[in-house]
Order: C-alpha cells, then sequence, then structure tokens
C-alpha cells in the first residue's frame, strides 16, 4: 500500500426553481448548468422550446446550488400540468413521480423523421464521445452523452455523475446550440433505461447509440416512439434493436 492522490468528481445538491419555487432537487455535478436547466425543463415537458425560458440565475444555498429559472407567461400552464416535488439520487431519473401512468408516459413519436445514418456513424458517434469526456478521463467516474451529426461528427457533449442529469446536459447544450435533435444521433456511455428513450424522443433524436444493453422497456418504447436504437456499442462491432432501417450497413472503416 502506498499514499497517493485521486481526481474525483464533484456531487452536490441542484434545485431547479420555477418562479421562485423549487421543483426538483437533483444530486449532479456542478456543471454546465444552464444546459442542465434548459434539458431538464423540456425533457419534463415544461417547455417545448428553448424560448420558452427568459433568463437562468444561479444562486449558491450552503453545499447546494439553486438554479432559479424564469419562463415566459406561456409555458406556466405547461409547468403547472407536470410539476412535482423529487429529490432524485445519481442513479435514478424517475425519482419522485406520483403515478405508474406518468413513469410510463407516452412521447412523441419520431418515426417520420428520415435521418439516414451509415454503420461507421454509429460506431464514431459513441467513440468520438469517449475522446470528447474530459472529466472522465481525469476521474473514470461520470457518464457522457454526445450529439453527433453525419458529416460533421460530434458537436457536443456533456458529463455528469448521473447519466439522466448528462443526457439532460446535452439536450440543453443542442438547443441552445440552435440545432435540431433531427439532425443526428444521441450517443450515450450507459446502459439505456426507458427514461434515456424518452428524453431522446423529447429531443427529437431519431437515432439513439449506447455503449451498453437496452432493458426490455426501453427497447419497447424505442419501438413505438420510432427511435432506432443501437447499443452494444463496442469498437466496430453493435447490435440494432429497433428501427434498422435508418442505418446503412455497409462496410465500417476502421476507427482510432
Amino acid at each position: 500500500m502506498r499514499d497517493g492522490e485521486r481526481m474525483v468528481p464533484e456531487e452536490i445538491p441542484v434545485a431547479f426553481s420555477y418562479g421562485f419555487s423549487t421543483h426538483a432537487v437533483m444530486m449532479a455535478t456542478p456543471a454546465d448548468l444552464e444546459d442542465f436547466a434548459v434539458g431538464f425543463s423540456l425533457t419534463e415537458e415544461i417547455i417545448s422550446t428553448a424560448a420558452e425560458i427568459k433568463d437562468i440565475q444561479i444562486e449558491v444555498h450552503g453545499e447546494g446550488l439553486d438554479v432559479q429559472i424564469q419562463l415566459v407567461d406561456d409555458a406556466s400552464d405547461a409547468l403547472r400540468v407536470r410539476r412535482r416535488h423529487m429529490a432524485g439520487p445519481v442513479g435514478c431519473g424517475l425519482c419522485g413521480i406520483e403515478s405508474i401512468e406518468q413513469a410510463l408516459r407516452t412521447v412523441k413519436s419520431v418515426e417520420q423523421i428520415q435521418l439516414a445514418v451509415c454503420a461507421d456513424d454509429i460506431v464514431n458517434s459513441v467513440a468520438g464521445l469517449s475522446s470528447a469526456q474530459a472529466l472522465n478521463s481525469q476521474t473514470h467516474a461520470v457518464h457522457g452523452a454526445g450529439f453527433y451529426i453525419p458529416g460533421e461528427g460530434l458537436i457536443a457533449a456533456r458529463e455528469d455523475v448521473g447519466r439522466h442529469n448528462a443526457l439532460d446536459k446535452l439536450v440543453g447544450a443542442v438547443l441552445r446550440g440552435g440545432r435540431a435533435g433531427a439532425e443526428g444521433i444521441v450517443a450515450v456511455t450507459s446502459r439505456v433505461s426507458v427514461e434515456m428513450v424518452q428524453k431522446a424522443a423529447l429531443l427529437g433524436s431519431p437515432v439513439l447509440a449506447a455503449v451498453s444493453a437496452p432493458t426490455a422497456l426501453a427497447i419497447r418504447t424505442a419501438q413505438a416512439a420510432g427511435i432506432t436504437l443501437a447499443a452494444v456499442v463496442r469498437g466496430n462491432d453493435f447490435e440494432i434493436f429497433t428501427h434498422p432501417q435508418r442505418i446503412r450497413l455497409e462496410a465500417i472503416s476502421d476507427v482510432a
């Protein structure tokens, strides 16, 4: 045994408040919080576009942060419908919901989106995400989510101790960057649970690629939502679980 130092990620309570009223408290990595606020608001169906948020202010409260989100007037109705209070540990993306129906909510279908990708795009979306994770390269302890556009590459990547938080941050980054989910692939470093599929659908992305395997419910949800789900992406190999018609399976180039 020997003494040494190791980099570890930070984890703190992050509250989301709308109209000065706390709506949710998540345990999260305190980075990219404006992206987190926009992405969380969209995937909770509080907003439908980033333009429905007028202002975001971040306040320090003890050992945590309070993200104060000011909505335009029309978004307040959606907030009243979706309002719920929850305290979410990093491993749970559905904590605090009040009914089975909320857990199994139906999301909009992206089946009509005609995005065509090749096998290289699936492989490169995950490979590029791995190399874009600066915090994970130091700590080996955080999840990543990235947005890959065929012909452009990985245009955004976000990290967090929670895989759901990382994806919410990515959703916010895509929206704030003026891009549309329909343009590309959502890539994640985690397993695919149902809420990851729901978030990708709410962003409007028709393709979801993941390092690990999906759950049975995630597969059923992706099928119903029209999402092409490619998982267990390891090197040049991957498995297609739903809507394979979007992926052209020509020979895969070598990935560095």
